[in-house]
C-alpha cells in the first residue's frame, strides 16, 4: 500500500564497490613484493655492503662519492662491498623468515641452492676493494709455493686432512701466516656456496704502481721494454705473461680497470712468483696510456696474425719497445690496433690460425731478447 516502507524490491546494499586505492582493486599489484632491502643490501645504491660481485654501476656511485668526500674533507658516506653477506637465497640478502644471527651462523637457510658451485681454485665473489679468497686443497696449495702474499689461511673443522692439507698448513705456520679454523657453515657463508674442499687462502689486494712512474722506471734502463695487455681476461694469461715478461728482460707490464682480468691469486699463481718482480699498472684508457708511452719516445707493436711486420724483421726491436698482446678471442681492439706504430705477426708454419696471448707474446718477447743481445 502507499507509504509502506517494506519494499521488497528495495536494494539492500550500498552501490558502491570497493574504495579505490592500494586497499582496493589495486591490492594484487602489491603481492608479493616483500619489505624494501636496507640500502647496504641494493646493490644498486652507494651503500652497497654486500657479498656478492659488485655492479659496475654502484662501483662508479661509491668512487665518485669519495673523490667528493676527499675533496670536501669529510668521511664518504659509501658501503663496504664484502662485509655483509647476501648469499641466503635465490634473489640476494637472508631467506625469508632467516635472522642476522641464524644467518652468521650458517642456520635455517633456504632450501634452494645459495650460490654458484663452480671448481676449485675460483675466486669467491671478489671486491676490488677487500681481500681475496682462493679455495680448493691444489691451488691453495700452488699459491703458498709460489710464494703468493696471504693474510690467512682457513680450514673447516672435521674435513679429511690429506697431504694437501696438511703442506699448507705446515708451509703457512713456517711462513707466520695466521691458520684460522673455521665451521664449514662458516666458510660456506663466506665463499657464497663456491666449492672449497674445506680450505682457503686470504689473499690481500695487489699494490699496483702508477702507470707514469712504470714509464719512468722503465726509461731509465738501458733498453726499455714493456708490454700492454688489451682486453686479456683470462688471470692465468695475464700471470704467463708478466713470468715472460721477467724471463726476457722486460721492465713492466699494464692493463686496462675494466673488462681485463687483473692480478689475482691465480695470476700470481701462474706468473710463478714473477709478480713480485715486474711492476703492474692498471689503467683507465689503454689508447691514451700507448699514445702517452709513444711521446716519452716509445714504439707501440701490436701483435696481429694478419700484420703487415714480420716478427724476425723487426728492426724497433733494439729501441724503447711496447709490445701490445689482444684478448684471447677478438685479439687487438680496433682502437688500440691503429694506435700501435707497427702491427706485428708471428711467422707460423703450420695452418694454425693465431697463437694463445700468453705464448704469443713469450714467442716475441724472446725474439726481441734474442735481437737485443746479438745487437
Amino acid at each position: 500500500m502507499p507509504g509502506n516502507s517494506q519494499n521488497a524490491s528495495k536494494r539492500a546494499t550500498s552501490k558502491k564497490g570497493a574504495p579505490a586505492g592500494s586497499g582496493g582493486k589495486n591490492r594484487a599489484g602489491l603481492k608479493g613484493r616483500g619489505k624494501t632491502l636496507p640500502a647496504d643490501e641494493r646493490p644498486w645504491h652507494k651503500g652497497y655492503s654486500g657479498t656478492e660481485k659488485l655492479p659496475e654501476k654502484t662501483a662508479r656511485k661509491q668512487d665518485k662519492e669519495r673523490r667528493a668526500a676527499a675533496a670536501e674533507g669529510r668521511a664518504p658516506k659509501v658501503g663496504q662491498p664484502g662485509t655483509k653477506d647476501t648469499t641466503w637465497g635465490r634473489g640476494g640478502g637472508r631467506a625469508p623468515g632467516i635472522t642476522r644471527t641464524q644467518a652468521a651462523r650458517g642456520g635455517g637457510r633456504a632450501s634452494g641452492p645459495r650460490g654458484p658451485r663452480v671448481a676449485p681454485g675460483r675466486r669467491s665473489n671478489p671486491t676490488k676493494e677487500g681481500p681475496e679468497l682462493l679455495l680448493g686443497r691444489n691451488p691453495v696449495v700452488e699459491a703458498l709455493r709460489a710464494l703468493v702474499p696471504a693474510t690467512a689461511l682457513y680450514v673447516a673443522q672435521g674435513i679429511d686432512i690429506d697431504e694437501r692439507v696438511a703442506e699448507a698448513v705446515r708451509t703457512s705456520g713456517d711462513r707466520g701466516i695466521p691458520i684460522l679454523e673455521v665451521s664449514r657453515a662458516e666458510l660456506d657463508r663466506m665463499t657464497g656456496g663456491v666449492l672449497h674442499q674445506g680450505i682457503g687462502l686470504q689473499v690481500p689486494p695487489f699494490a699496483y704502481e702508477d702507470f707514469d712512474d712504470l714509464v719512468a722506471a722503465a726509461l731509465e734502463q738501458t733498453a726499455p721494454l714493456l708490454v700492454a695487455l688489451d682486453g686479456v681476461t683470462d688471470p692465468r694469461n695475464v700471470g704467463a705473461v708478466i713470468r715472460s715478461v721477467a724471463a726476457f728482460g722486460g721492465h713492466g707490464v699494464f692493463m686496462t680497470e675494466r673488462r681485463a682480468a687483473g692480478i689475482t691469486a691465480t695470476a700470481w699463481r701462474t706468473s710463478a712468483g714473477a709478480a713480485a718482480r715486474v711492476p703492474v699498472s692498471q689503467v683507465v684508457n689503454l689508447t691514451r696510456a700507448i699514445k702517452a708511452a709513444q711521446k716519452q719516445g716509445f714504439t707501440a707493436i701490436g701483435l696481429d696474425a694478419d700484420g703487415e711486420t714480420d716478427l724476425y724483421q723487426l728492426e724497433a726491436a733494439v729501441g724503447p719497445l711496447l709490445v701490445v698482446v689482444g684478448s684471447e678471442g677478438r685479439g687487438l681492439s680496433r682502437l688500440v690496433g691503429e694506435t700501435c706504430d707497427l702491427r706485428v705477426s708471428i711467422p707460423m708454419a703450420s695452418d694454425v690460425e693465431s697463437l694463445n696471448a700468453s705464448v704469443a707474446a713469450a714467442v716475441t718477447l724472446a725474439e726481441v731478447a734474442r735481437r737485443r743481445a746479438h745487437g
